[in-house]
């Protein structure tokens, strides 16, 4: 059992977008600070000029390494010094190489135990392609790192919880893969890899492609030859779970505590809920992101890098704090 607050290692993310001022709010806040003992990964000069810049009241600390970080006091910086001439909102290259070299550093500290787990800054897409990285995201990298088999993404604002059975990928296609193979394995790694976020023995929603899930085949047939099926095989597998709900009620019944975890289809019909349940003012979300199946604990923001608002110091740190928090939670259920 962890008798001490779980040490997490945070990317700053994309220098250009809001990556660096959601972290710098997030690890200011107080429901951090008593929650977990933070090590930011990043350009600490970066870092400073935008706290003086934003008005932030948080003091910063360079270290060369997590062995010598502190719990009280100013918030730890590993300073990679990365950070050259850069403007706001400007998708580059140079920008995806910097916040690659937060995130590969990020996951040796996490393999080697330095750190109890991550949380990880929002990063471009398109920037770390030009870069070269062969990568779509943080996930990928960490996946391949670590050989990790069957996970998941677990989206939560701590109230909705929801796992997808695709979730980057063009509608059309999303509806391809509505198997009962693949929502079956959709319903098997969620119900395996829950316990992780602290979820035993959960019941699962799982929710259906058409309006009215089908209504009884009349709005479409799916419903009942693809996801039934897979539902059923579940359930004859000891696994709490029912459905396909009709999409329109389906995040009510999540609200009444009906169930533990929806399995949503596709990506909008589960980050929606979140979206709107989680909303802060200014646009921002209070959601984040657990991935779930990896052998560390590992969260990030449900929000991308925000170019457009950059610079501004309007960001909502909401998911920042909210993933640096479960992340310190789940940090504890597996200890």
């Amino acid at each position: 059992m962890l008798t001490r607050k779980p040490i997490i290692g945070v990317t700053m993310g994309d220098p250009a977008g809001v990556g660096p001022e959601v972290t710098l709010k997030a690890v200011a806040s107080d429901r951090v600070r008593e929650t977990a003992t933070v090590v930011v990964l990043g350009d600490y000069d970066h870092l400073e000029a935008l706290a003086e810049r934003y008005g932030i009241n948080v003091g910063l600390q360079r270290v060369d390494g997590v062995d010598a970080i502190t719990d009280d006091g100013p918030v730890d910086v590993v300073d990679f010094d990365n950070v050259g001439d850069f403007e706001f909102g400007d998708l580059r290259a140079e920008n995806g190489r910097v916040s690659l070299e937060y995130v590969d550093r990020s996951i040796d500290l996490a393999i080697s135990g330095e750190v109890d787990g991550l949380c990880n800054g929002p990063i471009h897409k398109q920037a770390i392609g030009m870069a070269g990285s062969e990568y779509a995201g943080h996930t990928d990298m960490m996946v391949d790192r670590t050989d990790t088999g069957s996970h998941t993404a677990l989206l939560t604002d701590g109230t909705i919880y929801v796992t997808h059975l695709s979730i980057h990928v063009p509608l059309s296609e999303a509806i391809e893969r509505v198997t009962t193979q693949n929502v079956l394995d959709a319903i098997r790694v969620t119900h395996e890899k829950l316990p992780e976020a602290g979820i035993e023995d959960p019941s699962l929603g799982v929710v259906g492609i058409n309006p009215h899930a089908g209504d009884g085949g009349v709005i479409g047939t799916l419903d009942g030859e693809e996801i039934s099926p897979a539902v059923e095989a579940a359930r004859e597998e000891g696994i709490d779970a029912s459905g396909p709900l009709p999409p329109d009620s389906a995040f009510n019944r999540a609200l009444d505590d009906d169930y533990d975890c929806m399995v949503a289809m596709y990506h909008d019909q589960g980050h929606i809920p979140l979206f709107v349940n989680s909303h802060v003012d200014g646009g921002g979300v209070g959601a984040t992101v657990l991935i779930l199946g990896l052998p560390f604990v590992r969260a990030t923001t449900l929000h991308g890098t925000a170019y457009d608002i950059a610079g501004r110091g309007i960001a909502a740190p909401e998911s920042m704090i909210t993933g640096i928090t479960l992340a310190a939670d789940a940090i504890r259920q597996r200890s």
